[in-house]
């Protein structure tokens, strides 16, 4: 069978001129006879030289993760991030309390659950990372490259907040935490006791939260950043030797995490979740903190009120509620960064990730939404201490973990075991998350290069070092500012961007009844008429209004009143646009060098390689309108446009 399928290609004579299809056909055909474990491109050179046997010195068994465990709570590590303890509660404060988690749902529910599972199937099935993945559809290979270059960008910066929870942790082996007082070489004359601190001395215009003269804001800003050092982005300075040292431990413990591949990987991460979801509740400090509310005024129901309380005016009238929920379930899942397709790339053929999506979606949720309550419970203690309303101490992001956090945890008995607590959850939530967009860049890369799969440990430590090499500009006396440049810009519109264009990809010109169809091959069931719906026409939809709103709602670039200059802005842009272009880019590089008329490298650009031989034979799938009588449809749907 094997010897007439090569010699039914190699009469197809356009394919003579181009060899590394037939080698791509081959590859398919052995993937399907050998349970699809053969999955690199070098284990069948051409037919000519090697025939259709995989019995060569490159054969390639992909790895697969050592347990079923490990899989998921890898997902779920990197779903979990610090966005689910630092923005979420904020949030759903701002925009209505309980009613935010109407659109919050909504969005869960038609675009975010079928998104992440749209990248879980779509990995497992190819076995294939971002970039090599896209051997289904090859004008969008660009699309892996964005992700993949999104997911390195993140990494420059997010390692700096892990070395900053590092930092904090290092500081908490104390008996006295260091910032409790206004005594300490980094304070300002202008430092205020907390206990000194109230409305009155605060006035009508300022809020707590913005108040940064507290020792706990001194220390964050003065202590660590050292910001007061620099004039703005244009005035860096040198790297600080405590981070610095800070964030080698970091890149070391990512390493070593991440060189001998995903059973090693899987291994950490489990130990990491696991300890996260014993310690990360704060179940200790929620239940201490309302105790010691109770102990002045019963504010523990009043919190919990403002928390939850449904207030269905902005949901019906605020078109900013819907957009911050649209977002919010976007980033929070973290479907997008080619980390799902990384991590699902090795799994069993025959897992279930149907049940994988549900399942690790939906904790990944309702872990915010119980993070809530333990945020809230400190942040109505700190309202109550300086008899100011909640509203003047709600915040997020660092302000929130590296400031009103552990000022709070300083003025409660047994502080330092509690900062120790805290710090250790904020340094799993974050390495659980860098480890996955990590192993997106080397999976991705790896797969398409099979010179890197070879030396994985050695490319592994050029990625790891080449991250800390471009994070030494975030802890610079300004690294704040290139911090907050790249937080905005690099991982902003464009990975919105990148996942319209891989949704487009699936689900038009690829097309959802060969996806499901896929998929009904490795679970034993076609995906339902829900999800084939929101494949097609309503993820795309949600992801259009996401770009629409947040290149609308994207205001001038700040960091509390320092204003950037305009240069900075068009910095940011062309970080964004080196990403963004690799669609376009590769999609005119691939239309270019394939052989044949203006019609067949269109039909070449998107067939499947597999299927490059009926290209020749005029069956182009998607030149064709078909029907969609086996799915109940009433009408004729295009499979591409």
């Amino acid at each position: 069978h094997c010897k007439s399928f090569c010699h039914k290609l190699s009469s197809v004579a356009p394919l003579k001129q181009f060899n590394m299809e037939k080698k791509e056909v081959e590859l398919i055909l052995v993937k399907e006879q050998n349970g699809v474990q053969y999955t690199n491109s070098s284990v069948v050179a051409s037919p000519s030289s090697r025939g259709c046997s995989p019995g060569s010195a490159d054969d390639v068994v992909r790895e697969t993760w050592g347990k079923k465990l490990d899989f998921l709570l890898s997902v779920i590590g990197f779903a979990v991030d610090l966005a689910n303890v630092w923005r979420f509660p904020y949030l759903c404060y701002k925009n209505g309390g309980g009613a935010f988690l109407i659109p919050y749902v909504l969005f869960l529910v038609i675009a975010g659950m079928p998104l992440f599972y749209m990248e879980l199937a779509l990995g497992q099935f190819n076995r294939e990372g971002a970039a090599t993945v896209w051997k289904i559809c090859p004008v969008f290979k660009g699309v892996g490259y964005t992700v993949i270059i999104i997911a390195l960008y993140v990494g420059f910066y997010y390692n700096v907040i892990i070395a900053w929870s590092l930092y904090y942790l290092f500081a908490s082996l104390t008996s006295e935490l260091p910032w409790l007082g206004c005594k300490h070489p980094w304070n300002s004359p202008n430092c205020t006791e907390p206990q000194h601190i109230n409305g009155t001395i605060l006035g009508n215009r300022t809020s707590y939260s913005k108040f940064k003269n507290t020792p706990a804001g001194e220390f964050y800003e003065r202590g660590v950043l050292h910001i007061h050092e620099s004039r703005g982005i244009d005035d860096l300075g040198l790297p600080r030797w405590e981070l610095a040292i800070c964030l080698i431990v970091v890149v070391f413990i990512l390493y070593f995490s991440l060189w001998k591949g995903v059973k090693s990987s899987g291994k950490v991460q489990k130990l990491q979740i696991i300890f996260f979801f014993i310690l990360s509740k704060m179940n200790l400090l929620f239940i201490y903190t309302l105790l010691i509310e109770k102990q002045s005024q019963d504010t523990g129901q009043k919190i919990t009120y403002l928390y939850l309380c449904v207030c269905l005016g902005g949901v019906c009238y605020s078109y900013y509620v819907w957009i911050d929920a649209a977002t919010q379930i976007f980033y929070s899942l973290g479907a997008g960064f080619g980390v799902l397709i990384a991590f699902a790339s090795y799994n069993k053929f025959e897992n279930n990730c149907y049940r994988d999506a549900i399942l690790t979606s939906t904790i990944n949720c309702v872990t915010s939404f119980i993070s809530g309550f333990a945020i809230f419970s400190v942040l109505g203690y700190m309202a109550n201490q300086h008899q100011v309303n909640i509203k003047d101490v709600a915040t997020e992001g660092a302000g929130l973990v590296f400031i009103i956090y552990p000022e709070a945890i300083s003025t409660l008995p047994g502080a330092t075991f509690f900062a120790i607590v805290f710090f250790i959850m904020l340094l799993t939530l974050g390495i659980d998350s860098a480890m996955g967009g990590m192993e997106a860049v080397i999976t991705g890369l790896s797969d398409d290069f099979k010179i890197l799969k070879r030396n994985r440990k050695l490319f592994t430590f050029i990625v790891a070092f080449g991250t800390f090499l471009m994070a030494l500009l975030c802890i610079t006396n300004g690294g704040i500012y290139v911090l907050t440049l790249l937080d905005k810009y690099a991982a902003g519109t464009s990975i919105l961007f990148g996942v319209l264009i891989e949704a487009i990809g699936v689900s038009w010109f690829y097309g959802v009844d060969r996806f499901s169809e896929d998929i009904e091959r490795m679970t034993g069931f076609k995906p339902g008429i829900y999800w084939r719906l929101c494949w097609k026409y309503v993820s795309p939809t949600f992801l259009l209004f996401v770009v629409i709103a947040s290149i609308v709602t994207s205001g001038e670039l700040r960091y509390d009143d320092y204003v950037f200059p305009d240069w900075s802005n068009i910095v940011g842009w062309f970080i964004a646009l080196s990403s963004m272009l690799c669609v376009p880019i590769y999609a005119i590089y691939k239309f270019l060098t394939l052989p044949g008329t203006f019609k067949e490298r269109t039909a070449y650009c998107i067939t499947p390689e597999h299927e490059y031989h009926m290209v020749m034979e005029g069956n182009v799938r998607q030149y064709k309108v078909r029907q969609y009588k086996r799915y109940n449809y009433n009408y004729s749907l295009p499979i591409c446009i």
